[in-house]
């Protein structure tokens, strides 16, 4: 391949498009249940809990898969890594397109979660790896968009479907199935897609790393990006790991624990119960279910614009008041929805400003609330404890999201639709004193800078301006 800067780009630019069908595939298969639910309700006889069973058996997966993941790209490296979820992402989307009864599915839902899990730390990790350093931010931030991609795709997929094949009971397994052609894509694409060279190089193949570097890098700069790498890995085997015994140590249990709240405080906004159960909601407050399903293509569109909107964002504002901004809008919206639900039952506005008002939730968690937070989490641990911090935190992410996702519907079967959403209303209030109380900005600061703010967070004359106490 010719040496030249026209080359090295258009290289980078398809493994980006491959890799990321990991993302459109994660957005894809939590999106696609929104619509296929009503479909599958009538042909499995599910109940409130097993529809929640149903959909939160692959979240419960995507945690397991999440922790896993990582350590399996550590071991087989990240490409192979991908390749293999992209024939477990084949495998369990047909195992769930013929389940035959909800026992079936759950189980291949469960193992299709190790696939959106995995793909949820091993995508990310290997564009960053694979990246020039000024575009890392811009290739990385490319998966976040893909994931939202895939939810309107998987919209758009369960309207069509759902209006043309509105009397089948199988319109659903058509749902699912159309999955299997990202996958496929996946598969063939990453074979002719290289090897991370920051991998490579930790396990010692030099020779591997630099030819890899050569197709991606301007010659001069592949060289010099080697040394850097390895004088990187060096540093890195030489650190001293935190371990669970470093809980014991204030500070540390104190970022971890910030890390831990911050996940906690995404998935407590009820964000998944509008992008699994947005069908059902939308049919609760009165649309039919084909009109609801075209309805779910307007939050899926939002969702599309909201993220490429906050990535420019992120750039020009403050995390923290990005953040406290978003729970404020989608906290109100919240409270609407509510208030909305209770006042106009049955009216025939209901459906339509139900409609509207997810469409803003949205807006203010995909613009706001969702880069945020991983921006966040990738910023506040010190290198240190990046490793433990990280897992733990995205492990209770996606156990959170399992928790709503599972009783959701009993939620509404049981409370009804406006007195779940001020349940999440009341949450959110709680989620912005939580921000405005312990979380410090991490906007222009180093890793070292912000590991010697949480270790002296007493100390208010050493602490920068706008930290002080609020670091606890």
């Amino acid at each position: 391949m010719p040496d030249g800067k026209s080359s090295h780009k258009s290289f980078l630019k398809l493994i980006i498009i491959f890799s990321t069908f990991g993302g459109l595939l994660f957005g894809y298969d939590t999106g696609v249940i929104n619509g296929a639910l009503p479909f599958m309700t009538k042909e499995l006889d599910l109940t409130p809990f097993t529809e929640g069973l149903v959909t939160s058996s692959l979240l419960l997966g995507a945690a397991l898969g999440a922790v896993l993941g990582g350590r399996l790209s550590d071991h087989q490296g990240r490409r192979k890594n991908i390749i293999y979820l992209a024939v477990l992402f084949i495998i369990t989307t047909l195992g769930c397109t013929f389940a035959p009864s909800v026992s079936v599915m759950v189980i291949f839902r469960f193992l299709l979660g190790f696939a959106v899990g995995g793909a949820s730390v091993t995508v990310p990790t290997y564009l960053a790896e694979i990246s020039p350093a000024e575009r890392r931010g811009q290739m990385v931030s490319r998966n976040e968009l893909m994931i939202v991609t895939g939810q309107l795709l998987a919209f758009t997929f369960n309207a069509v479907i759902g209006n043309i094949m509105a009397e089948s009971a199988h319109a659903w397994r058509y749902m699912l199935a159309v999955a299997t052609a990202p996958a496929i894509f996946l598969f063939l694409g990453m074979l002719k897609m290289p090897e991370s060279p920051r991998w490579l190089l930790s396990k010692g193949n030099k020779e591997s790393a630099l030819q890899v570097l050569r197709r991606i890098r301007e010659r001069d700069r592949a060289q010099k990006e080697l040394k850097e790498i390895e004088k990187a890995i060096a540093e890195e085997s030489a650190l001293n790991k935190a371990k669970v015994k470093d809980l014991a140590v204030p500070w540390v249990r104190r970022i971890v624990f910030l890390g831990i709240g911050i996940a906690v405080v995404q998935q407590m906004t009820g964000i998944n119960s509008i992008m699994y159960y947005g069908t059902e909601i939308l049919r609760e407050a009165g649309f039919g279910t084909e009109a609801a399903l075209i309805g779910n293509i307007a939050n899926g569109v939002i969702s599309v614009l909201a993220v490429m909107t906050g990535i420019k964002l992120l750039g020009k504002f403050g995390r923290r008041p990005l953040l406290l901004i978003g729970l404020t809008g989608t906290t109100t919206t919240l409270f609407l929805i509510g208030v909305f639900s209770l006042a106009l039952d049955a009216s025939a506005a209901l459906p339509y400003i139900i409609l509207s008002l997810t469409v803003i939730f949205l807006a203010f968690f995909q613009g706001a609330i969702g880069p945020v937070t991983w921006l966040i989490l990738s910023e506040i641990f010190p290198l240190r404890l990046r490793g433990i911090g990280m897992g733990v935190s995205v492990f209770c992410l996606w156990m959170v999201n399992f928790l709503v996702g599972l009783t959701f519907p009993v939620m509404m079967s049981s409370i009804g639709l406006s007195n779940s959403f001020f349940f999440f209303a009341v949450v959110g209030v709680g989620a912005i004193a939580f921000v405005k109380k312990y979380l410090p900005e991490t906007k222009g600061l180093s890793l070292e800078q912000l590991e010697k703010i949480f270790r002296r967070h007493g100390d208010q004359e050493e602490a920068p301006k706008g930290y002080g106490r609020q670091v606890v």
